[in-house]
């Protein structure tokens, strides 16, 4: 198969099951098989991709111009196709999670949500492989719709006023400030095409520099970035493998991912630290970490926790933006990894244990470990990953962070990262040590396994072993990514 092809398909395929999920609502067994095929497809198509291109990058596939210099069109480089294989691969183990936890959960509407779900991969792909950033925010803006459906999916009067805040800062965030920015961009430089190095140097100067990527920096909202973070928490009336979705699969890593984008390929990391013009964002992006976990600390909802925990962890891949050094955007790239891994476990155990036992609160879940040692024990591997202990992936992404804040002659910002990585310890390590440690009130029983059906604990079982497995790989990632900064393994 053709890499152009290929790249088609990837979007194409999901969407189609987006459809077939429609037609097939009254056969619930086919749709949702129908629809893991349709994910194994995806993935497979993606591989395609990798072993056609490797970690190089193509020509753009123009699909029609709009105006001179401005197409949509699609091509293929190392953190397009990166981000596409986490989706991709990610999307199989959502859907065997989620098709687990909606029959375990009695929840109603599977068709509306599969169909949501599979659209939103569709953007995503289309996202991933987008060749300039009026692509990107064509797809960006489909990302968002089609999340919509999603978030508002159990329609009580939270759960629609979640979805509205989730709706109204994402598209009033793109629509004021970031399609701004892309017009001035596509004003300034004549195209907005990425192209290694950035397109904007000889174009502008000064504190505008600054200006336009603070349009950028607050218009991508899916990053996350305070003070527009409020959407990410507002969200979690959402059903749990929609948290995994937005979390680790599609829509925050959008957000960093285009942060990213635009910081090598837009700007140009040499531009960015030859001005200085990033340097206020590394420090709201250090806010940001340091604030989102120490409110992390005080949530008792489990989900709210591991949200906050989200937007300190996605400050992580801005900052590497930000240091304006090579090893800081490395270590945002694998850090989109790494954390990706990571959080999905914790989101897909938390499901878990709300399908076994119905608990959301933290201070409910005295014993569980005992009672539920498979989900615990993967979020305990996933914590770790996230707090960066070996020999867990997490450790890879935040030691070039630290490195990259060095090169940066910013030791400021290795404090904040060890400080991060300390206040993890306190808002994660505690809910294992409450569950493993901590009385229980039917102690005076003995304990029962009783963990959740198994296509409910196998899924966040699997992604734990890949934290594991990341560990030994961050170096061929690593590798991977290298030409984006115009290196070579």
């Amino acid at each position: 198969m053709d890499t152009n092809t290929a790249i088609l398909l990837t979007m194409v395929i999901p969407a189609a099951a987006s459809v077939g999920n429609l037609l097939l609502r009254n056969h619930a067994n086919l749709r949702d098989g129908m629809t893991l095929g349709a994910a194994v497809a995806t993935f497979l198509t993606v591989l395609v991709i990798l072993s056609n291109v490797g970690n190089g990058t193509t020509a753009p596939l123009v699909l029609f111009e709009v105006f001179p210099g401005l197409d949509i069109a699609f091509n293929v480089e190392p953190l397009g196709l990166m981000f596409a294989i986490i989706a991709s691969g990610l999307w199989i183990l959502t859907h065997i999670y989620g098709v687990g936890y909606m029959r375990g959960n009695n929840e109603d509407n599977h068709t509306r949500f599969f169909a949501s779900f599979a659209l939103a991969i569709a953007a995503v792909m289309g996202l991933a492989f987008s060749a300039n950033m009026f692509t990107l925010f064509l797809f960006y803006e489909m990302l968002t719709l089609s999340t919509y459906p999603l978030v508002a999916h159990k329609g009580t009067p939270e759960a629609i006023s979640g979805a509205r805040t989730y709706l109204g800062i994402l598209m009033g965030t793109s629509i004021a400030l970031l399609l701004v920015a892309v017009i001035w961009t596509y004003t300034i430089a004549g195209t907005l095409d990425f192209t290694t190095g950035g397109i904007l140097r000889g174009h502008i100067a000064g504190p505008m520099v600054a200006l336009l990527l603070g349009l950028y920096a607050f218009g991508i909202g899916k990053a996350a970035l305070m003070p527009f973070h409020r959407w990410l928490p507002a969200a979690m009336v959402a059903p749990t493998p929609v948290s995994a979705l937005l979390h680790a699969v599609a829509v925050v890593k959008a957000g960093v991912f285009t942060m990213l984008k635009v910081g090598i390929y837009i700007f140009g990391i040499d531009f960015l630290a030859e001005t200085g013009a990033s340097e206020w964002l590394m420090w709201l992006a250090a806010y940001s970490i340091i604030a989102a976990s120490i409110v992390a600390m005080t949530k008792d909802n489990l989900k709210a926790r591991l949200a906050y925990s989200t937007i300190s962890q996605l400050s992580y891949i801005t900052l590497g933006m930000a240091l304006a050094t090579s090893m800081g955007a490395l270590g945002g790239g694998l850090h989109i990894a790494m954390h990706a891994m990571g959080k999905i476990t914790l989101f897909m155990c938390a499901g878990s244990i709300y399908v076994a036992t119905h608990k959301t609160n933290i201070s409910q879940m005295n014993g569980l470990g005992r009672i539920m040692p498979i989900t615990y024990g993967a979020f305990l591997i996933g914590a770790l990953s996230i707090i960066g202990l070996p020999p867990l992936g997490g450790s890879w992404s935040k030691w070039l962070l630290m490195v990259g804040a060095a090169d940066a002659g910013q030791q400021v910002m290795i404090a904040v990262l060890m400080l991060s990585s300390l206040l993890n310890v306190a808002y994660l390590l505690s809910i294992v040590g409450r569950g493993f440690f901590w009385p229980a009130a039917s102690d005076a029983e003995p304990v029962k396994i009783a963990e959740s059906p198994v296509l409910v604990w196998l899924p966040p079982a699997l992604t734990a072993f890949g934290c594991l497995v990341l560990f030994f790989y961050a170096t061929d990632i690593r590798d991977f990514l290298m030409p984006i900064v115009g290196g070579t393994p």
